[in-house]
């Protein structure tokens, strides 16, 4: 029988595996140099966060599951991520036929999410599992930075040109019913109770609105409804994709499933 905080380790480390193979598909594409350093530093934060997740996880189920299996060897159906995460970087403003790429869209989705990271990582900094208690203290310091660049790119585009402003709401738009799975019940809420974190959706919501807020008043950009569709990648059940996401990464290792690298 696996430990009961498993199911919250993998959703984790799902989470911090695709957001980090969505930003770094940005290595040699981003609009300046700078910004292509900075988006495959947060790459490798959020890959690093997902390894740490991956070896705990394994050791967990002591079943000869290692962190490359868990990443490489699972399908789409069992990942846990929010599907915000494994959408591509377009969004209206750019369909697939005219780009591939949106800066604002790959921004306005790390404001989004790493403001609700940033809350449940400092909840579990706190929680009685040592181990995991020990990897949310080191993802704090990680997801503060990210934080802190998406929202001064937020409020860039936001407060700037009035191309720059368009893109920016239209992709805040088009992600923000995303969202709402930040706050629907949670596949792993047992596991949250066995690590000692009893977390108030409500609370947690108003204190992750706040801090969006507080951005979007000073980059001059309207919060949109969050209505319509709720999605389930957290319940398994995901956009096609994070089939190509997954196709894409793990080519390798499962072309050569016994390599030694």
């Amino acid at each position: 029988m696996h430990a009961p905080q498993l199911p919250l380790v993998l959703h984790l480390a799902d989470n911090a595996l695709v957001l980090g193979q969505r930003n770094a598909e940005w290595c040699g594409h981003a609009p300046v140099l700078e910004e292509d350093i900075a988006l495959a530093n947060h790459s490798l934060d959020l890959i690093g966060q997902s390894r740490l997740l991956y070896q705990y996880a394994a050791a967990l189920m002591g079943s000869g599951e290692t962190e490359d299996s868990l990443a490489y060897f699972r399908d789409a159906p069992t990942f846990r991520n929010f599907t915000l995460l494994e959408l591509p970087h377009h969004g209206p403003l750019a369909p697939s036929g005219r780009s591939q790429r949106d800066f604002a869209t790959t921004l306005v989705r790390n404001y989004l999410y790493s403001a609700w990271a940033l809350g449940t990582w400092t909840q579990l900094a706190q929680c009685t599992d040592a181990h995991l208690a020990a990897i949310a203290a080191k993802a704090i310091k990680e997801t503060t930075y990210h934080w802190q660049h998406a929202q001064d790119w937020v409020i860039r585009m936001g407060d700037g040109t009035t191309e720059s402003q368009q893109r920016a709401q239209a992709a805040l738009d088009h992600l923000m019913p995303y969202t709402q799975e930040f706050w629907m019940p949670l596949a792993h809420a047992d596991a949250l109770l066995s690590v000692g974190v009893s977390i108030s959706r409500a609370q947690a919501q108003d204190e992750w609105q706040a801090l969006i807020d507080t951005v979007l008043l000073q980059a001059c950009l309207k919060l949109p409804a969050a209505g319509g569709f709720v999605p389930s990648g957290n319940h398994g059940i995901h956009s096609e994709h994070l089939t190509y996401l997954l196709a894409e990464m793990q080519s390798l290792a499962r072309a050569h499933p016994n390599a030694v690298w």
